[in-house]
């Protein structure tokens, strides 16, 4: 997926992705639920595999 495709799919220009993709952004609340929504997964599943911490057992 391009930056360009992951920035229309968040309403987002490109250029916001990159930034947040090299760590010069921090994405706010709104930004990790839309990327999680994007992408079918939890905020939880998503801010683990960005921190790489292992999956809390039940």
């Amino acid at each position: 997926m391009t930056l360009t495709e992951l920035g229309n799919l968040l309403s987002v220009h490109n250029t916001f992705v990159s930034q947040l993709e090299k760590g010069r952004k921090v994405p706010n609340a709104e930004m990790i639920l839309r990327v999680a929504d994007t992408f079918g997964i939890t905020t939880d599943q998503l801010m683990r595999d960005e921190l790489d911490l292992p999956e809390e057992e039940d």
